[in-house]
């Protein structure tokens, strides 16, 4: 039997002149169709994840479609047997992804996208720069082979690093291909706008995230290590999005292998596997 329940992740960086006007729209057409979830709205474009039937899920989303710029929504299903939120939100806020690193425009100044085939040559090049940029408690998980790790406990955090990252890349004298990453391709997306804001050109993202890439990619083709990072009960998962081996911790909240003792950050010693 089919799942009553179709989740739509979504998000698209477009130029909206008047978000408080397209929310407006949305929520009468959102309590129209049932469905419950949350999208964010700015004038950089809209983000969010929205869960109803499917005539309505498919409905909603060939409404987005027809905004600005966004007739190449990206959008990632899943499905489940109960409600996954409570009710239906709408935001209207500066950034649909916040980094406040004032003035960028994702939609015109981003990076190139590449498909994993494409990311896997790229970052097989030993010259090119491969950035995470997701926050350490996530990269502790999982990342791809050479990713440097800027060790952020935000993304807001993440322009003060890049900024100090260029100044060396500078002093050395390089202008390398920078190749950016991320769980869903949001982040990297809009770092690859501020990194080409910073004067460097040759800057590519890997369209559809890790999660893209761990659903397309072969496991023996793959350069990904680890296991991915995920903001649901799953907390972690690997190749083919099969449910990972890590648990959070309920003392300091990151999470740990099942498998592996615990180095508790709250606790301050090494917890046992099953805590």
């Amino acid at each position: 039997m089919a799942s009553p329940f179709t989740i739509a992740a979504l998000y698209r960086f477009a130029s909206f002149a008047d978000p408080e006007a397209l929310a407006v729209e949305l929520r009468e057409i959102c309590a129209r169709l049932g469905t419950c979830g949350t999208l964010i709205l700015a004038r950089e474009g809209i983000n969010g994840t929205v869960a109803g039937n499917a005539e309505a899920i498919d409905a909603l989303l060939a409404h987005i479609r027809t905004l600005p710029g966004c007739a190449d929504l990206d959008v990632k299903f899943a499905t489940a047997e109960e409600p996954p939120f409570a009710r239906m939100k709408i935001k209207v806020k500066a950034e649909i992804v916040t980094l406040g690193a004032g003035d960028l425009d994702p939609a015109s100044q981003a990076g190139r996208y590449l498909d994993p085939a494409e990311w896997n040559a790229l970052i097989a090049d030993p010259d090119t720069i491969v950035i995470d940029t997701r926050n350490a408690y996530e990269v502790a998980v999982g990342s791809f082979d050479r990713a440097i790790d800027p060790g952020t406990r935000s993304f807001r955090e993440f322009p003060a690093w890049f900024d100090r990252f260029a100044e060396q890349l500078r002093e050395d004298g390089r202008e390398p291909r920078i190749a950016m990453f991320c769980t869903g391709g949001i982040r990297c997306e809009k770092s690859t706008a501020l990194v080409r804001s910073r004067g460097f050109e040759h800057v590519y993202h890997l369209r559809g995230g890790i999660l893209r890439y761990l659903e397309e990619m072969p496991e023996d083709q793959s350069r990904w290590q680890g296991d991915c990072y995920v903001f649901d009960e799953r907390v972690s998962v690997g190749h083919g999005l099969t449910p990972g081996n890590h648990i959070i911790c309920r003392s300091c909240g990151l999470a740990h292998r099942q498998d592996a003792a615990h180095v508790c950050v709250a606790e301050g010693d090494t917890a046992s596997s099953q805590a």
